[in-house]
């Protein structure tokens, strides 16, 4: 087995992106204040919770559609929030007829009463319903422009930082991988030896039983080649090989293959087990513990891996 060729080039850049991070974005437009902010952490599947001020419900779903282009998987929550000036949005809405009927009710009552009336035109406003402070509808499309701003900045951010995270666990992995490669080749290069104490056991075994009977060289010869084919682990070692390799294009792609190389790791396992049962050998035992101990290290750093 080369291990130069089952390992990716160190030099290579990696595009993997963890499933933890934060950003936030702000926006100023037309005398109000938007900030925008993501967290997110891991989760088997996306998990997204997105909480707008009153009044914008319906641009959640222009949320959800920008969010979801960037962050494929993780439990995330985008929080949006408005600040400043809305005065522009209110309008104060007369109700002249009413007004008519609160200063009639007032005129009559002054002559039942016989005293004047005194009714002005502030006295009438402060009666109730006769004016109005009504809320005006924003047009979604300028709303979105400016909220739209702050949670593509929020992204960016947070995008950026799940990149740097991501970058630091695939060079960690990345290191695993090397060390696990080079125990495998460290097992392979110890079965020939394994097999040469495993067939001068087996000589010394049957030369007991024996006594002083000659050994029949090609019964011996059968049974050292049962005992080479029950301790070949040929096959073991290729399949790791190619799970290699396999791991180092999942970490260098592009896309979201966190869960890919969760499962890979799990055929890694079986292959690991395979080989420890075939080897059955306490000097190489360890080795195979040390194996499956790398395998449990990078597992927990995948967990977090987009």
């Amino acid at each position: 087995m080369k291990q130069h060729s089952a390992v990716a080039d160190k030099g290579k850049k990696m595009s993997s992106k963890s499933m933890t991070g934060f950003g936030r974005g702000e926006t100023e437009a037309e005398g109000r204040n938007w900030v925008a902010e993501i967290r997110c952490v891991n989760h088997r599947y996306l998990d997204l919770k997105i909480k707008l001020p009153k009044g914008y419900a319906a641009l959640e779903e222009r949320v959800r559609k920008v969010v979801t282009t960037v962050l494929t998987r993780g439990r995330v929550d985008v929080l949006l929030s408005v600040s400043g000036d809305f005065s522009d949005l209110q309008k104060i809405e007369v109700n002249t007829t009413l007004a008519v009927t609160y200063h009639n009710a007032l005129t009559d009552l002054g002559n039942a009463l016989n005293i004047p009336t005194d009714s002005s035109v502030s006295m009438l406003a402060s009666y109730p319903d006769v004016l109005n402070l009504r809320q005006q509808e924003e047009e979604l499309d300028l709303v979105w422009a400016a909220m739209g701003s702050a949670l593509q900045e929020a992204l960016v951010n947070c995008d950026s930082m799940r990149s740097e995270e991501g970058e630091a666990m695939a060079k960690d992995l990345h290191e695993r991988l090397e060390n696990f490669a080079g125990i495998v080749k460290i097992i392979e290069g110890s079965i020939p030896g394994l097999l040469e104490r495993r067939e001068n056991t087996l000589a010394e075994r049957l030369q007991k039983l024996l006594g002083m009977v000659q050994l029949d060289p090609q019964r011996l010869a059968q049974e050292v080649a049962i005992l080479a084919d029950k301790t070949d682990v040929t096959e073991e070692v290729v399949r790791l090989e190619s799970h290699i390799r396999q791991f180092v294009v999942f970490l260098e792609s592009d896309e979201a293959t966190g869960r890919k190389i969760d499962f890979l790791l799990q055929e890694f396992l079986r292959e690991v087990n395979t080989m420890a049962s075939k080897i059955n050998d306490a000097e190489i035992a360890h080795l195979t513990v040390d194996l499956k101990a790398e395998l449990e290290k990078m597992r927990e750093q995948v967990q977090n891996l987009e």
